[in-house]
């Protein structure tokens, strides 16, 4: 399902943090959200679930404006990991997943065993199942964190919007989360968007990507194109060494005192 943007503008008092924004990712797509903090990468994703309004502009899903309609409505589309979640104290984890497929309980909320099925699926392949009974706030906040993305993908929406849904994780699980979303774009014609801040990882996974520079400007282009020495500085004001491994480039921090810049001298 596309989702799309026009001409889609916010203000934080007076300060435009969006400013006449325009995408269409198709149907189907993988991008990556990037920039540096505070850029406005989340304001982004709070503005198309419905969460902030924008002062300009419009976002469409499946060709549908989603103009006027509420959250709740928006979330039978468009399932959404925000940055940071208040664990739901007395929940357990298999609960808390569960609470992804209320949509399709029966009249009296109760869930169908097919409900539990598939909150039991998305455990496994989050590789949390082995918490199915543990409460939410006596796990880590990386399991916490593969716990809620299980929640999300149980909704079985067309379109999945995480924000640093791998913020907590080591790297084996890093790794792990964008396998799953990439079979999930693949396999399923999920439309996904993921604000990140591993430059390597959009590479790796992404279609396209959306940058953020900090001071108002967005640039909107392919992960090979967007992603540039050029790029990189003028948003994130650091240096970076570009290597490659396989024809896919890598971007490596060269902070002024790092290990690679002693070498030099």
């Amino acid at each position: 399902m596309e989702l799309k943007a026009e001409n889609i503008s916010f203000y934080y008092g007076s300060w435009n943090i969006i400013d006449s924004l325009s995408f269409a990712l198709p149907a189907g797509g993988f991008m990556s959200i990037t920039g540096p903090n505070g850029s406005g990468k989340s304001t982004l994703m709070k503005l198309i679930m419905g969460f902030l309004t924008p002062a300009e502009g419009c976002f469409f899903c499946g060709g549908e404006s989603l103009s006027g309609k509420r959250v709740e409505q928006i979330a039978g589309r468009i399932a959404y990991v925000p940055q940071e979640y208040v664990p739901a104290f007395g929940y357990t984890v298999f609960e808390t997943v569960l609470m992804g497929r209320t949509s399709s309980f029966d009249r009296f909320g109760f869930e169908s065993p097919e409900d539990r099925d598939v909150a039991m699926h998305m455990l496994e392949i989050t590789e949390t199942n082995h918490l199915v009974n543990r409460p939410l706030d006596k796990i880590s906040g990386g399991e916490r964190q593969r716990v809620f993305i299980a929640r999300a993908l149980a909704r079985k929406t067309p379109v999945l919007l995480l924000d640093e849904p791998t913020s907590f994780l080591d790297m084996r699980h890093q790794v792990g989360i964008f396998d799953i979303l990439k079979r999930l774009q693949v396999e399923e014609d999920k439309t996904i968007a993921v604000i990140m801040h591993d430059i390597n990882l959009a590479i790796q996974y992404a279609d396209y990507s959306l940058m953020f520079d900090g001071w108002g400007g967005i640039k909107i282009d392919s992960p090979e194109n967007l992603f540039t020495e050029e790029n990189i500085r003028n948003s994130y004001q650091v240096e970076t060494i570009k290597a490659s491994r396989d024809g896919i480039p890598i971007f490596i921090p060269a902070g002024r005192l790092s290990r690679s810049s002693r070498l030099k001298e």
